[in-house]
């Protein structure tokens, strides 16, 4: 699983002109997803941004994190996130999970994110035609994959 999770002062996502889900301070994640994801991936990235310290302590100092801020977040799957640019101009999603394959592991994400922060989720609609918006704050913009763990 691939996360670009980004500290936003507000977020938002628009389907059809309806807004599905909005938030004010927390995280904006897109999220994609591979063939070889499994549990083991979902448990260790939903853990790993639910405790990235990236909020200001007292000091001003990227100290806390989203838990103990209980900022709110959004999660939005992007299979764009697995492109292949390699060859050519064209990106190649061939390492993005399928739709039976990526939306049970969508979907088990949001719970495992649900359960971590102890708190709702809002998220998108897998495979909808999204506007998201977002105000970035800082800028900070962080990109984790499951697949290397550094």
């Amino acid at each position: 699983m691939r996360a670009v999770i980004q500290r936003v002062s507000k977020a938002s996502v628009t389907i059809e002109g309806s807004k599905v889900a909005s938030i004010k301070t927390g995280v904006l994640v897109l999220l994609g997803i591979e063939d070889r994801d499994t549990d083991e991936d979902i448990q260790w990235l939903s853990g790993k941004i639910s405790r990235l310290r990236i909020f200001a302590d007292e000091n001003g100092v990227m100290n806390r994190s989203l838990v103990e801020t209980e900022g709110d977040a959004i999660v939005v799957s992007q299979f764009t996130l697995h492109a292949s640019t390699k060859k050519g101009n064209r990106p190649s999603y061939i390492k993005a999970a399928k739709p039976e394959v990526a939306i049970p592991l969508y979907q088990s994400f949001l719970q495992r994110f649900k359960q971590d922060l102890g708190r709702d989720v809002g998220a998108g609609e897998f495979g909808a035609d999204m506007k998201v918006e977002l105000l970035n704050d800082g800028p900070v913009t962080i990109i984790i994959d499951s697949q290397n763990r550094e």
